[in-house]
């Protein structure tokens, strides 16, 4: 895989997207973007960068992107991403992350793409496990539609590379957050949390903060998207750090960059169906792909807060 490259970025008007077109751009890539803009925004992205409006059900419109663009390499970030509006709709999740993710991989091999790098998520593929960190041979046990689509989406990337050759590879992502977080996905909690923090307001705190999460910043996942265009390497790979951090700790952690101002968490009823500890083991990311977490969260928080 040349240094260099054509990249197509899905979902690159999002959160992690944007941010990964960026580092792409910075590079000198020749890159071009499909969003739906549905979730991302234009604004993510340089005025000069190609978007590509599109929905991932529209499979016709995805070919045609893929065939024009002639990528090296596709990364796959275009999804629902809603836990909740995933177990509220089933269906709409399933259709846009997994038949999405086919269409995608289809327009990918007719096109001659070398490398897809599909991204995955980690917590919500595992569920509950007893195994903290949890590496990546662990059975996946999804707890909710989310991450059952995003299991399928990983089995199909398999597929591909078993049926056609396909070099693909699934990160699974621990709870990311950054700069441009949208705050319903899996690590939105650091987005509210941090616009409280700058609105003056209070955290709320849904049980008694001591459930856990594996926080990684933005930058260290785009690090990992890159590392693995660059790579050989199909099995699915974790990225995150295998530090577990609970929310009493996060807002202590905020309360310490908040310049003296109060941050005292208000507690509200524990939710049904919540994990109370999460944290993936990067370990074959590092191994693998040459890939480890380089920002500390109160670094990474620093430098979201700088942002608002």
């Amino acid at each position: 895989m040349p240094t260099l490259m054509r990249a197509l970025v899905t979902g690159g008007a999002g959160f992690i997207g944007s941010n990964l077109v960026d580092a792409l751009l910075e590079r000198g890539d020749d890159v071009e973007v499909i969003d739906d803009l549905s979730t991302g925004r234009r604004s993510n992205l340089p005025a000069d960068a190609v978007l590509h409006e599109a929905d991932l059900r529209d499979t016709g419109r995805i070919s045609e992107v893929v065939a024009a663009a002639r990528p090296e390499v596709i990364f796959h970030l275009g999804a629902q991403i809603d836990v909740r509006r995933a177990v509220a709709e089933p269906s709409l999740d399933a259709r846009i992350n997994v038949e999405g993710t086919v269409g995608v991989l289809e327009a990918a091999r007719a096109a001659g793409v070398l490398r897809v790098v599909n991204s995955s998520t980690g917590g919500a593929i595992y569920g509950d496990t007893e195994r903290i960190p949890t590496d990546e041979q662990t059975v996946p046990a999804p707890v909710a539609p989310y991450g059952q689509s995003k299991h399928a989406a990983e089995g199909y990337c398999a597929l591909y590379t078993r049926l056609h050759g396909l070099s693909t590879i699934s990160l699974r992502y621990a709870n990311v957050y950054g700069p441009r977080q949208d705050p319903h996905g899996e690590g939105g909690v650091i987005a509210i949390f941090c616009g409280k923090l700058a609105g003056g307001g209070r955290p709320r705190i849904f049980g008694g903060g001591t459930q856990t999460r594996d926080y990684v910043y933005v930058g260290d996942v785009v690090a990992a998207n890159l590392a693995a265009a660059g790579a050989d390497e199909t099995a699915p790979c974790n990225v995150g750090t295998g530090v577990e951090t609970s929310l009493l700790e996060l807002v202590e952690i905020l309360g310490a960059l908040a310049d003296g101002r109060p941050f005292e968490p208000e507690f509200a009823p524990a939710r049904l169906g919540e994990i109370e500890r999460s944290a993936i083991d990067p370990s074959r990311a590092r191994e693998r792909l040459g890939w480890e977490p380089k920002v500390a969260l109160a670094e990474g928080l620093r430098l979201t807060l700088a942002t608002l």
